[in-house]
């Protein structure tokens, strides 16, 4: 895997930090928890797509594919949440309590998940790799 330069690991850190920071204050239904969540994700994604492996491991590749899938499923809970604000996109009630709600939970936890999974893994299989 390439790795990242210092300032690099100190954004998605951050960014990492600003999603877990913003998930917080969304339990607490502030209003401003979009707007820390939302940045975080964005710094997140855009550090993790940097990451490339140009290895041969098809398991390796596997894992970083699960990877990508993740950070589309972070930036649909970035979207799910700001939607799930206050219906900014004027929804009626029926589709928005259907289609919105707080359905940026559901994709939220399995994105971490895959995250969770696919670091370890993809770790292991370095360390089997050199």
């Amino acid at each position: 895997m390439r790795q990242l330069t210092k300032t690099q690991s100190v954004i998605l850190m951050l960014g990492g930090l600003l999603m877990v920071i913003g998930a917080f204050m969304a339990l607490f239904r502030s209003p401003a928890s979009v707007w820390v969540f939302v940045p975080g994700v964005v710094m997140f994604v855009s550090m993790q797509m940097l990451q490339r492996y140009d290895g041969q491991n098809l398991n390796i590749r596997r894992l970083r594919r699960f990877m990508l899938l993740s950070n589309v499923l972070l930036l649909l809970s970035a979207l799910l949440m700001y939607a799930s604000n206050g219906n900014p996109f004027q929804f009626d009630h029926i589709t928005y309590v259907q289609y919105i709600g707080n359905n940026w939970v559901v994709t939220l936890l399995i994105a971490a998940l895959l995250q969770l999974y696919t670091t370890f893994r993809i770790g292991k299989e370095l360390e089997k790799e050199s």
